[in-house]
């Protein structure tokens, strides 16, 4: 894809810089890309204010880079549906293939991939 300014939704986003979420989250941002961090349990990244689930992301988005278990994401089936994603990357540790079956009959893309790697690469 590579495509610069995407929005991007860092679900299980962190504010710890050594987990890969909150790597993601800088890296997005160097890339050019609006990211939009969602975290429960969060008020801020840096300078992001955090949103506290998806079903309170409004407007359009491009990707859904995916950092929660797949106990957790299951979960979420519903409100990543509604969120109409262009996209969902599930990093390592994220792969869930129930939820990227209902995402496929949804007609939403799925990537098993690493964020990280994939912005790297120039790949995103």
């Amino acid at each position: 894809m590579s495509e610069v300014g995407q929005r991007v939704v860092v679900l299980g986003a962190s504010d710890n810089p050594e987990r890969y979420a909150n790597m993601a989250v800088r890296r997005l941002l160097e890339s050019g890309h609006e990211v939009v961090p969602v975290n429960p349990k969060l008020e801020r990244i840096g300078d992001l204010a955090v949103t506290p689930s998806l079903d309170r992301v409004s407007g359009p988005v491009d990707t859904l880079t995916v950092y929660v278990s797949p106990a957790v994401s299951a979960s979420l089936e519903g409100a990543i549906v509604d969120l109409a994603p262009g996209r969902v990357i599930f990093n390592p540790g994220a792969e869930s293939p129930e939820l990227e079956a209902a995402l496929a009959r949804r007609g939403i893309p799925t990537l098993r991939a690493c964020t990280l790697v994939l912005l790297s690469t120039g790949q995103f």
